[in-house]
C-alpha cells in the first residue's frame, strides 16, 4: 500500500477536522446544543487520531536495532489501536454521557437557531471532500476487493482508519442534523439528546471494529492469499527444490513480510549446491513479492512424503 497515499488521506482528514471542530464548538457556545457539543468533541478526537497516525507512520520508519532486530513496522498498528481507544472514550462515551444529560434535562434551542444547521451543512461538505480523498487513495490499492473486505484485509492501518472515521463523521452529521432539526421544529430538546445518543453509539461501534482489526494485526497476520501463492510458485520454480514442506509468513509491518519455509532438496546435492539453490530461491521470492524483506529457508529431506514434523504441504498461517 502506498505510504504517500495514506499520508495524503490523513492530512486531508486532519485539515478538514480542525476547521470543522472549531466551527462546531462555536455553534455549541451560541446554541447550547448537546449534539453540536458531541460533534465538536468527535471532530477533536478525529483530529487527534489523525495526528496519532502521522506520528505512528514516522516512528515506524526507524531502522532496526539490536533490541528490535525486525524493525519498528508494527508501531503503525499500535498507534492505530490508540486511535480506536481515543474514538471510543473521547468520542463515543462522551457523546453518550452528553445524551443522557440532555435527555434528563431537555431544553429547546432558542438562540441563533440557524447556526447549527448552517454549521452542519458546511461540515458535511468538508467531510465529504475528506472522504472523497480517502476513497480515491484507497481505490488505487484495493484492487477488486469490496469496501468491507478492504477494511478487514488491509495490512496498512491508515486508509481503513480514515475511511471508517470519515464515514462515521458523515453519519454523525446526519444524526446531529436530525436531532437539531427536530428540536427546532418541535421545541423539544429530547430530540437533540437522541441525536447525540445516536452519534455516541455510532462512534462506539466504529471504535470496536477498529480495535478488533488492529488487535488482529498486532497479534500477527500472514501474507495475503495472492502473496502466498506467488511465494510458493517462486520457491518451486527452481530445479533444485523438489517440494515445499511447509511455509509460514508474518507481516512485520504493512510493507514488511517475513517468510520462513522448509524446503525439500535432493539427497545427492552437496552443501554448495544447496546454498546456491537457497540463494536463487530467495531472489525469486523477492522478485515476486518485493515486501518479502526477511526470508529464512531451511533445507530438509522428504521422508515418506511427509516432513519430519509430520506435516505436508504449505501452511498459510503466520
Amino acid at each position: 500500500m502506498s505510504t504517500e497515499g495514506s499520508t495524503k488521506a490523513i492530512v486531508a482528514a486532519l485539515a478538514a477536522n480542525l476547521g470543522i471542530a472549531a466551527t462546531k464548538f462555536a455553534a455549541y457556545l451560541l446554541t447550547g446544543s448537546s449534539a453540536m457539543l458531541a460533534e465538536s468533541i468527535h471532530s477533536v478526537a478525529d483530529s487527534g487520531n489523525q495526528a496519532l497516525l502521522l506520528v505512528g507512520g514516522r516512528r515506524a520508519r526507524r531502522t532496526a536495532t539490536p533490541e528490535h532486530p525486525f524493525g519498528y513496522g508494527q508501531v503503525r498498528y499500535v498507534y492505530a489501536f490508540l486511535v480506536a481507544i481515543v474514538l471510543f472514550v473521547l468520542g463515543g462515551l462522551f457523546a453518550l454521557y452528553e445524551a443522557w444529560h440532555k435527555i434528563r434535562d431537555p431544553h429547546p434551542i432558542t438562540a441563533w437557531q440557524w447556526v447549527p444547521v448552517a454549521v452542519l451543512a458546511v461540515a458535511t461538505v468538508l467531510e465529504g471532500l475528506s472522504l472523497r480523498t480517502a476513497v480515491r487513495e484507497s481505490d488505487a490499492v484495493r484492487g477488486g476487493a469490496g469496501w468491507p473486505e478492504f477494511v478487514r484485509r488491509s495490512k496498512s492501518p491508515e486508509l481503513p482508519v480514515v475511511l471508517l472515521e470519515d464515514t462515521g463523521a458523515l453519519l454523525g452529521l446526519v444524526f446531529a442534523l436530525a436531532g437539531v432539526g427536530l428540536t427546532l421544529l418541535t421545541g423539544n430538546g429530547v430530540w437533540d439528546g437522541l441525536g447525540t445518543a445516536a452519534i455516541g453509539l455510532l462512534l462506539v461501534a466504529i471504535a470496536v471494529v477498529l480495535a478488533a482489526e488492529m488487535v488482529s494485526l498486532l497479534i500477527g497476520e500472514s501474507a495475503s492469499p495472492a502473496h502466498l501463492r506467488l511465494i510458493e510458485e517462486a520457491l518451486l520454480a527452481g530445479d533444485d527444490i523438489t517440494a515445499l514442506i511447509h511455509l509460514r509468513t508474518l507481516h512485520l509491518g504493512p510493507e514488511e513480510l517475513l517468510v520462513a519455509a522448509k524446503i525439500a532438496v535432493d539427497v545427492d546435492e552437496d552443501a554448495r549446491e544447496i546454498a546456491r539453490a537457497i540463494d536463487e530461491a530467495e531472489a525469486r521470492i523477492r522478485a515476486a513479492v518485493p515486501i518479502a524483506r526477511l526470508i529464512y529457508l531451511e533445507p530438509d529431506l522428504l521422508r515418506g512424503g511427509r516432513s519430519p514434523e509430520g506435516s505436508g504441504g504449505a501452511g498459510a498461517g503466520a
